[in-house]
């Protein structure tokens, strides 16, 4: 497989204001592999420790804050020389060691010549710790499940060679427009997770995905319950497992009321909140809010793939392309994933009962609403309706993302559902 990660790592490899690189990404998402594909390629030689394997190499950060004394060390363990610039220093699972997370302060200010990158799951509630983190003295890089591209790229490069070479707006031949439309459905279905995935390529079939999503799952329910505030894993693994099924719902809004009877605010908040700084809830709030609302969020898991596992949603359901209330969650997922990828802030527009607009982004100045349609050939009343709202600032585009080519409307632009990279 190849990740487009790849490339911004080689920045940061140049970058005269380089710092300690940390990866931040869930469990699986395939943050070990892109570290050593890394070091392999681009350095002469890379040195691997690996915290939650190797407990012995907590003491040598616990006693020593000098880099030039813990590269000595690590010498010494590993048996090969560490060189300025030419040797990768790569620390995994870093979130078992907070001292080592805080060490690389001192790399910045006292060893900047050599290049180190460290990784972890569930980081985001590590680095929210003021002791731990090391403010202003690292890169942080996001690692998500592999975006659309990347998995065609991974399952079929003949499609991916089509699909690279089509520019914004582009008229795409039907045949090739049904082909990106049957390979996005079975995105919905796998997810990007690099084991179901690689499961899915060694006979192009999905009977085993399944249970591979399954093991994956159960990993990440694990990590809940390992990593969750005391006194919180349980609320945490039923609040995250709620996710997908309230995205179904005609009001898509996160209630307490729905993941399991009785549930409050008081109760839930903290686990809510803690899920959404660990990167296992990706938040929508609404755009007339000034700050982050539980009365209003939507949140969307990590994954199309497991958001499908979770709902055990029939393949044969996502491939028809057909509009369902299970569909209606991983099609979402998918839209919210790709779109904060893309550095896109996230919100959404509601008039009430009359009209919903899923998805208002914002970047650099710009506001773009975007709907969706599984079918071809359906009006957006949702999008009208924004247009003649009052809502302030207004869009300065408008989005309509279909099972349709590229088609321009009086008011929006229709994009289709494999397309969303170019927005």
């Amino acid at each position: 497989m190849k990740r487009n990660a790849i490339q911004e790592l080689v920045a940061w490899k140049s970058s005269e204001d380089r710092k300690p690189m940390v990866l931040k990404g869930a469990r699986q998402v395939g943050k070990t592999w892109l570290m050593k594909e890394f070091g392999q390629n681009y350095y002469d030689s890379y040195v691997y420790f690996n915290f939650d394997e190797e407990d012995e190499l907590k003491s040598i950060f616990e006693v020593n804050k000098n880099p030039q004394r813990i590269i000595e060390l690590l010498s010494l363990i590993t048996g090969e020389k560490i060189l300025p610039e030419k040797t990768l220093i790569i620390f995994d699972e870093i979130q078992e060691c907070p001292e080592a997370l805080n060490t690389l302060k001192y790399f910045k200010e006292k060893a900047n010549e050599y290049h180190v990158i460290a990784a972890g799951s569930l980081l985001g509630t590590l680095l929210a710790q003021p002791k731990s983190y090391p403010v202003g003295m690292v890169n942080l890089l996001d690692i998500y499940p592999l975006t659309f591209d990347e998995f065609l790229e991974a399952t079929d490069e003949s499609l991916y060679a089509y699909y690279s070479s089509i520019q914004k707006e582009q008229p795409i031949e039907e045949i090739f427009h049904n082909r990106l439309l049957e390979a996005y459905n079975y995105y919905l279905i796998i997810g990007g997770m690099p084991a179901a995935i690689m499961e899915y390529k060694k006979e192009k079939k999905l009977l085993l995905v399944p249970d591979t999503q399954q093991k994956l799952l159960n990993l990440f329910l694990s990590d809940i319950t390992a990593l969750a505030p005391k006194g919180t894993a349980r609320h945490c693994r039923n609040a995250w497992l709620s996710i997908p099924a309230q995205l179904g719902r005609t009001s898509r809004k996160f209630q307490y009321t729905r993941i399991a009877k009785g549930a409050t605010a008081k109760v839930y908040h903290e686990p809510l909140q803690w899920l959404i700084s660990a990167g296992l809830a990706i938040p929508c709030q609404t755009a007339v809010c000034s700050k982050l609302s539980e009365n209003s969020l939507h949140l969307y898991p990590v994954d199309t793939g497991l958001c499908s596992c979770i709902l055990k949603i029939p393949a044969f359901h996502l491939l028809s392309g057909e509009e369902t209330t299970a569909g209606t969650a991983c099609i979402e997922t998918f839209l919210a994933q790709h779109f904060i990828r893309n550095g896109y802030a996230l919100s959404y527009w509601s008039s009430g009962n009359q009209a919903e607009v899923p998805f208002l982004l914002s970047k650099n100045s710009h506001f773009i609403a975007i709907d969706y349609r599984t079918t071809p050939h359906q009006k957006c009343r949702n999008l009208m309706q924004l247009n003649k709202s009052s809502l302030s600032p207004a869009p300065t585009q408008m989005y309509l993302i279909s099972a349709e080519d590229f088609r321009q409307k009086e008011a929006y632009r229709i994009v289709p559902l494999y397309a969303v990279f170019c927005i």
